[in-house]
């Protein structure tokens, strides 16, 4: 229980901006017991700036005022607003027991905070006494390197495999690697990123790796596009949405799982090692209806 509180106060804190956004405004409009047409429209307009897009937005308004003669509006709209997050398994953990060393191959484009990011899990994983190996297949750029404590220059699908070597070696827990920023409009980064599972799966049959992209919250429905794009080149298992704590426009949480089948994992709300949380989804739709203090 502790633990659950703790990690609502962190979503309140980093959804700041977004309840003083779109969801300052959404709460204005829900207020009472009755909406009018017009109110309806100014809630779907609400949720489309809120980066919910279009067409989720319209279906959201249309089922809440399906289930109107049993709830608030407010109420109505939160409900099918949760209805879009998907079921998580509480057992769930990047780890996974007997599975020595689990994989994790982290995805995105440059600037969404890709490597920082795999600093702060692998920060979370050493605190949970777990052993950690770092592999920078991002091998077009120095600082990475220099970040992972991996080689540079290498081919990346062999710093991989040398990385799996070792984990298995030195027995490791997880292997986290770190690929090279990439668009996701580029075919041939993409082959090379299909080419790195190859090798894991040749290398630790059976692994089932956890393949994360990491995505900036700020950048709302090109995200989008950029999720449905890698997904499509080499199926996700998860997001990391980074930089939650600084947009207004949190609802592209919800287009992202509707529209990719896929889970938000973690949400970073802040620059510390600790401000890379565990997404929940009960506690994201609370953080976000909670009126600003």
């Amino acid at each position: 229980m502790v633990e659950e509180e703790a990690l609502q106060r962190e979503l309140e804190d980093g959804l700041r901006r977004s309840r003083g956004g779109f969801m300052s405004r959404l709460r204005g409009l829900l207020t009472g017991d009755s909406a009018s047409p017009e109110t309806w429209a100014e809630v779907e307009e609400s949720l489309i700036a809120g980066d919910v897009g279009a067409a989720l937005a319209m279906e959201v308004v249309e089922r809440a005022r399906a289930r109107r003669t049993s709830e608030t509006a407010e109420a109505a709209v939160r409900a099918e607003l949760a209805a879009l997050l998907l079921p998580r398994d509480p057992r769930w953990s990047l780890y996974h027991a007997g599975r020595s060393p689990a994989v994790v191959l982290v995805l995105g484009v440059n600037g969404t905070g890709k490597t920082t990011t795999i600093g702060k899990l692998a920060t979370r994983e050493v605190a949970a006494g777990r052993r950690v190996i770092l592999a920078a297949a991002d091998t077009f750029r120095a600082a990475a390197s220099d970040q992972l404590r991996h080689a540079a220059g290498a081919d990346p699908a062999a710093v991989v495999f040398d990385a799996l070597d070792a984990g298995a070696a030195r027995g490791a827990d997880l292997v986290i690697i770190d690929t090279a920023g990439r668009l996701h409009t580029k075919s041939n980064l993409m082959d090379e990123l299909a080419k790195i599972r190859r090798v894991i799966d040749r290398r630790l049959p059976g692994a089932s790796p956890e393949t994360l992209l990491v995505l900036d919250a700020t950048t709302g429905q090109n995200g989008l596009i950029q999720a449905v794009a890698f997904h499509e080149a080499v199926g996700l298992t998860g997001i990391v949405l980074t930089k939650l704590d600084s947009t207004a426009r949190g609802g592209i949480v919800f287009a992202i799982e509707r529209r990719l089948g896929v889970p938000v994992r973690f949400a970073g709300v802040g620059e510390r090692p600790e401000d890379l949380v565990d997404f929940d989804p009960a506690a994201f739709v609370a953080a976000l209806f909670e009126a600003t203090t």
